[in-house]
């Protein structure tokens, strides 16, 4: 039998190989591109437009620097990118990952590697970044259960990160055109990379 297809091509032209993907087959407008039409909750979110992911990973790296006023670009880039897989995989639910098992975490972390690597950061973060975008990433989920995905704070409460005190001050969710998240993301994108070209040893 005729081995299944492991592999997409992106619009820039790459083939990403999903079992075996390589730094130099991932490219920033596909990633962008591709988190803009990928839609949180399942799109079961209020407005015009799904709330994306490339909107959600804004939020998350907006996040990182209200709680840690001093992170730099380095690690705020990582926090960008940390659902950057889902160009490739999509976003699923947690009930959903926990039911197809083990696999799905270690394509994320195969995928999540090579971006990394793609874009200057390492393979694997450090601890304590983690910890601190997993942070961020569970007050993001708050915000966006209570404004756009129909929970009461009590019920987002049970199962999420309630913001701390300012934390969230004056972050409202909007969702937006595809169009206009894809360049979003690719501007912050660069202004981080940027920051870390500046932060280099002349």
């Amino acid at each position: 039998m005729r081995q299944p297809r492991a592999w997409q091509r992106m619009l820039s032209g790459r083939r990403l190989d999903l079992l075996d993907p390589t730094p130099v087959d991932i490219e920033l407008e596909d990633i962008a591109h591709g988190l803009a039409f990928v839609a949180r909750w399942n799109g079961q979110t209020v407005g015009d437009w799904p709330y994306s992911v490339a909107e959600h990973a804004l939020l998350v790296e907006t996040l990182v620097g209200r709680l840690a006023p001093a992170t730099g670009p380095r690690w705020r880039l990582a926090a960008l990118l940390h659902d950057a897989p889902e160009y490739v995989i999509g976003d699923m639910i947690s009930p959903v990952k926990a039911a197809i098992g083990p696999g799905y975490g270690a394509l994320d972390e195969r995928l999540s590697a090579a971006i990394h690597l793609r874009f200057g950061l390492p393979a694997q973060l450090p601890a304590r970044i983690k910890t601190l975008i997993k942070k961020a990433d569970r007050i993001s989920a708050w915000i966006e259960a209570t404004q756009i995905a129909g929970f009461t704070p009590a019920e987002a409460d049970r199962y999420f990160t309630h913001p701390p005190p300012d934390v969230a001050d004056n972050l409202t969710i909007d969702p937006r055109p595809p169009v206009i998240v894809r360049r979003a993301f690719i501007a912050r994108h660069r202004a981080l990379e940027a920051g870390m070209d500046a932060a280099r040893p002349g």
